[in-house]
């Protein structure tokens, strides 16, 4: 592993902010990833966790910077978590997803980052015939800054299983240089974690194969990559950043595409509002359910088992047979 000592040197202001608060000798009530012996990883937000804690194995030590039950994308840091990134021997992250976590990477911890945007080819935020044909009039300032921020890309790659293996497979070979000891280890565990996830692809594949509509209707456009890799179309209410208000022009051209494919169902997700979702959903008389874009933790199970509750809400409000 590498030595910490000389990254535990913190800029003046942060090392002030540090003491300021009181809290450098403070564990991180997102769980610390500095424990004796093991590889220190950082994980800006849940996906990325579950990746690095199933890859990485009882050999690293991992810590989300975003807490459960926050919403990641307006991620701000503390000096504590600051300091989790300056003392990580790798931080995994997506670049234009959270501006914060951008920025101390930047300042922090660049050398030792893993940034997964690098890994596989990001869809255009444009992309996918609906998904966002809304932004611009009547978005907000916030949708705009959003969209600058991320490039014009959309971020959510880990709905498409096999992209979340790709990503998978090349942190292993990270985790490998900072901890050669184990490499062998590393990637193993990354190809049994492909396996388990090219099973799951295979379940949506199978389970939306036959269904009688293929248009979905959701709160936030958070699910290009995986309608776009199950040939289905998604109808976003409200753009990339769940917490930017929909115009009324939108939710008038929503609630008529609704009411076009004959939406049963209107999804809304478990770390925003449903009331958008809501109100679309009494205008065309369908009913709401949750599909989780996982940007947190699921209350219940994990990555894997959140991905088949979403199959299972996706063929009953699709009619799959």
């Amino acid at each position: 592993m590498t030595d910490r000592a000389p990254r535990r040197i913190l800029t003046a202001a942060a090392t002030a902010l540090l003491a300021a608060a009181g809290l450098t000798a403070c564990a991180d009530d997102t769980g610390g990833a500095s424990q004796p012996g093991k590889v220190g990883v950082v994980a800006a937000f849940y996906p990325l966790q579950f990746l690095a804690e199933r890859v990485g194995g009882d050999t690293v030590a991992v810590s989300n910077l975003t807490k459960p039950g926050a919403e990641p994308h307006d991620l701000e840091l503390n000096p504590r978590q600051v300091g989790e990134v300056v003392d990580a021997d790798l931080v995994v992250y997506l670049s234009g997803f959270q501006p914060a976590v951008d920025e101390a990477v930047e300042q922090n911890g660049g050398d030792r980052a893993f940034d997964v945007a690098g890994v596989t080819p990001l869809r255009d935020a444009a992309a996918g015939g609906h998904d966002h044909d809304h932004e611009g009039e009547g978005e907000g300032e916030a949708e705009g800054e959003h969209a600058e921020e991320s490039g014009g890309k959309d971020p959510h790659v880990w709905l498409d299983p096999t992209r979340l293996a790709t990503i998978g497979d090349k942190l292993a070979e990270r985790l490998g240089k900072a901890d050669p000891d184990h490499a062998a280890d590393y990637t193993a565990r990354a190809g049994a974690l492909r396996t388990e996830l090219t099973k799951l692809d295979t379940e949506y594949a199978d389970g939306l194969r036959t269904c009688q509509r293929r248009e979905i209707v959701t709160s936030h456009t958070a699910f290009g990559y995986l309608t776009e890799r199950y040939k289905l179309e998604q109808i976003g209410i409200s753009g990339l950043t769940p917490e930017a208000e929909p115009s009324p022009k939108r939710l008038a051209e929503v609630a008529e595409e609704a009411r076009e494919h004959q939406a049963g169902t209107i999804f809304f997700e478990t770390l925003v509002s449903p009331k958008v979702a809501e109100t679309i959903a009494r205008e065309v008389g369908a009913k709401t359910a949750v599909l989780d874009p996982l940007e947190g933790p699921p209350a219940d199970g994990d990555y894997l088992s959140a991905m088949r509750t979403n199959l299972q809400t996706l063929r009953t409000a699709l009619d799959c047979s």
